[in-house]
């Protein structure tokens, strides 16, 4: 997504939703969002786990910014970051952070769901990206809440831990801001996003990502 599709998405979000809430109506009974800036400034987020896959004393540290809605990020999923796995993060060579962004309200939801299990994480964001397409459908948000209700459940979640996470309003509050602030710290624009040793980079193809890697390993 680019800095155009990004900006309005996220002005549409905060237009749309003033506030997080709960409904009994289908999909709507999933939280919302948005928060202003100073909203954002004021929630406390020191909850929130960082999503990390690699050693911790990698000589690469590498951030992704991505959406689970988001296209391009499940391109760069499919034809990126399996071969960074493989080659650089279970080789101790890089230390992988994943950082949501939210652009609606499924990208939300998908993320609880991903973070219903910290253990699973990176195992549910892998199925999240690769059947993006099933999950995400037409984009009524009742499909959405289901699909993803079922994707939970193949992924492991039991059914009361699944809901609790769904409909955990407080969390997703606290992700929102999350976002926002981490968002602003690093001027991100567009998604996937990739900070390299805190050097911000836009989406790239593996060829590209693997020079850089290996010219600062060299180094």
């Amino acid at each position: 997504m680019n800095r155009r599709d990004f900006m309005v998405a996220g002005a549409a979000g905060l237009a749309a939703f003033g506030g997080f809430w709960l409904t009994q109506r289908g999909g709507d009974d999933l939280p919302a969002l948005a928060l202003n800036a100073e909203e954002a400034a004021a929630t406390d987020t020191s909850g929130i786990m960082e999503m990390q896959i690699g050693a911790a004393d990698a000589p690469i540290m590498m951030t992704e910014y991505a959406s689970f809605t988001c296209p391009h990020c499940a391109t760069f999923h499919q034809n990126v970051f399996k071969q960074l796995k493989a080659e650089y993060i279970d080789t101790g060579k890089v230390l992988f952070t994943y950082r949501d962004v939210y652009f609606d309200r499924p990208g939300l939801w998908a993320s609880l769901v991903a973070r219903c299990d910290p253990n699973r994480f990176f195992g549910i964001a892998g199925m999240l990206f690769d059947g993006q397409k099933d999950w995400v459908g037409g984009g009524d948000g009742a499909a959405i809440a289901e699909n993803l209700r079922k994707l939970g459940r193949v992924a492991g979640l039991d059914n009361d831990k699944l809901e609790s996470c769904l409909t955990d309003s407080d969390k997703a509050q606290e992700l929102y801001a999350w976002f926002q602030k981490n968002a602003d710290a690093d001027q991100i624009d567009s998604t996937p996003s990739l900070l390299i040793d805190g050097e911000k980079f836009s989406n790239m193809s593996y060829p590209d990502l693997k020079a850089i890697l290996d010219k600062k390993l060299e180094g």
